[in-house]
């Protein structure tokens, strides 16, 4: 697979999908120069994956990034582009977040707060800090139209969150999880309309059913295939995609 995108980040990436984004984009036989790989706690026990990745790989850069904390945010843009060295960041990857298993009767206020501060304000703080680079790097591309190598904001979202397909699969109710999506699903399209002008490409992407922490053992698809599908559909996208739900095989799904 050619290179992605000269500088990618990826929010979440100490385990599960963005962690296997991160290990998949260094087997690139033309990487990203720059990979930055964020999370809440790197130097933790969480992080140990990530930090022995990153030991094998120089353009691996390791950043503290709390989604939901506006400071951490902050530094993280700086670390960025002290790396960055004046270019911009090309493809922005909204990862991070949390799953709830909840019902009518279970759901408490609380989860559903944490869970739209992490899934929907999360991903609304990072791209607002990172936009200046984002433009950056869209102004500076030789290239015409919209793409992941130019300037790119995925949102890694759920068909959960779908009003129309969101029951075909998993029935279980899941009202924190299913609104936080839906409504990052919403944040995408917004972000779609105010960007097209600057041509930064804005697409949601369900990641299938996978097997991870969150998605359990249930799930039918692995991490490796799901991130695999994920990246070679990101390598296709363009203005025409900007806007959408897309699956991890590049279908389109229905909000």
């Amino acid at each position: 697979m050619a290179r992605l995108a000269r500088s990618i980040l990826v929010t979440g990436s100490n385990r599960g999908i963005g962690l296997e984004f991160v290990r998949q984009l260094t087997e690139t036989p033309d990487c990203p120069e720059h990979l930055f790989a964020t999370c809440r706690n790197p130097d933790g026990p969480r992080g140990k994956a990530l930090r022995d990745l990153a030991d094998k790989h120089p353009n691996i850069h390791v950043v503290q990034l709390e989604v939901e904390n506006q400071a951490s945010v902050k530094a993280a843009l700086g670390t960025v582009e002290s790396y960055l060295e004046g270019k911009g960041l090309n493809l922005l990857i909204n990862n991070a977040g949390v799953d709830t298993f909840d019902t009518l009767q279970t759901v408490e206020q609380q989860e559903m707060l944490s869970t739209f501060n992490i899934n929907v304000v999360g991903p609304i703080l990072v791209v607002k800090e990172f936009l200046p680079l984002l433009k950056r790097a869209a102004k500076g591309a030789e290239t015409e139209g919209m793409s992941c190598g130019k300037a790119a904001i995925i949102n890694i979202s759920s068909k959960l969150g779908s009003i129309g397909e969101g029951f075909e699969e998993v029935q279980d109710l899941f009202y924190a999880y299913r609104a936080s999506k839906a409504a990052l699903n919403m944040v995408t399209a917004c972000l779609a309309r105010e960007l097209k002008v600057d041509e930064i490409l804005c697409t949601a992407i369900h990641p299938g059913w996978v097997k991870t922490d969150m998605g359990t053992e249930k799930a039918p698809l692995t991490v490796e295939s799901s991130a695999q599908g994920i990246l070679k559909v990101l390598a296709g996208l363009s203005a025409s995609s900007s806007g959408t739900l897309v699956d991890w095989e590049g279908r389109r799904l229905l909000w």
